[in-house]
């Protein structure tokens, strides 16, 4: 939030207060053709508009998949491999990479941490955690609120 922002800056004005957000490529007054009749869709690139909807879609995601769960042996770390969640040795750099969420997720599984959390704590992708969450929830090794459809 900026006080010097646009239309949001009415709604989160203290009379009001609501949590609105804004989205954008460019900062205000970054272009010469700002707030004029000269910003119109000739400066909008097909490349950019894509980019823009994939990160609102994934913010979206984040939002609708974010949970805090709660690690159900929480005393050392449960056994992965006999639940086939611990690949093998071997160079596989994808499987490292999960087993780094699975140890993550148990780690941070406290129930004051959320799946965002974890994820940035962590600077693990997103979708690595929330996976790592979900095969640890269906090998009963996670409990916790799962956000409603």
């Amino acid at each position: 939030f900026s006080p010097y922002g646009y239309d949001e800056r009415q709604y989160c004005s203290p009379g009001f207060n609501l949590p609105v957000g804004l989205f954008q490529r460019s900062g205000f007054g970054t272009f010469p053709e700002y707030h004029t009749s000269a910003d119109n869709m000739t400066l909008i690139t097909p490349e950019n508009l894509a980019l823009s909807y994939q990160m609102i879609s994934e913010v979206i995601d984040i939002i609708e998949t974010n949970w805090t769960p709660v690690n159900l042996f929480p005393k050392g770390e449960p056994q992965l491999g006999r639940r086939g969640l611990y690949a093998s040795l071997g160079g596989d750099k994808s499987a490292v990479q999960t087993s780094m969420a699975f140890l993550w997720v148990l780690n941070l599984a406290d129930g004051n941490h959320s799946l965002l959390d974890m994820s940035l704590r962590s600077r693990l992708p997103y979708p690595d955690i929330f996976r790592a969450a979900q095969l640890l929830l269906e090998k009963g090794l996670l409990g916790g609120e799962l956000p409603q459809a």
